[in-house]
């Protein structure tokens, strides 16, 4: 019973010292850096800890962790350093971009685009994306949430089941007019968010 209990207790200490290298990688690694894919020491710790090995797996551990906890720390800063008003719906915004299988950055992108990020849309129309507004009227919805359902189940169903993908792709249906800076603004938009910007 008592190498039980020291077996448990070494695990623990292991795991709380695992989850601390984690916070340290994300913070140093991801949001305080300028240049993300450089990776230091601290991923290099995490990746042998998760038997990724050293070097060669970084980019393996980077997607592991952007797979998880950081992809919301991305969006909650992203819409709250434009003091966007969809700040309180970050965790839909996630879960709305997993439910459709989609990279989560879209809805943060094309609502950076089109509208600053909610803080220039039509009167009463909480509609951010640009979409559903022409000359025979806007679309509009009763709240950002029923928004952000909407026009996420609209990309989804309009452009990625489609096989619109990249920003290029699908400006040729959403924005066919651009000259090519709508795509090019989604591209930094997308980086801006991956890099914590």
């Amino acid at each position: 019973m008592v190498g039980k209990g020291k077996l448990i207790k070494g695990l623990m200490v292991f795991l709380v010292f695992f989850m601390g290298m984690l916070v340290v990688f994300l913070e140093i690694s991801f949001l305080g850096s300028q240049k993300p894919e450089v990776l230091g020491w601290e991923s290099e710790v995490v990746a042998s800890k998760i038997g990724l090995g050293g070097q060669e797996n970084l980019a393996e551990v980077k997607d592991i962790v952007l797979a998880d906890d950081a992809r919301l720390m991305l969006i909650k800063n992203y819409l709250k350093k434009y003091k966007s008003p969809l700040e309180p719906y970050a965790e839909l915004i996630l879960e709305l971009s997993d439910t459709y299988e989609f990279d989560y950055r879209w809805i943060l992108a094309i609502g950076q685009m089109e509208s600053n990020l909610c803080r220039k849309t039509p009167v009463d129309s909480y509609n951010c994306w640009g979409y559903g507004i022409h000359s025979k009227g806007t679309l509009r919805f009763e709240s950002y949430e029923l928004a952000l359902k909407s026009f996420a189940a609209y990309l989804k169903k309009e452009y990625f089941d489609k096989g619109y993908k990249t920003p290029e792709e699908i400006m040729s249906k959403y924005c066919p007019h651009s000259n090519g800076s709508w795509a090019r603004g989604i591209n930094q938009f997308f980086a801006d968010i991956e890099m914590g910007k």
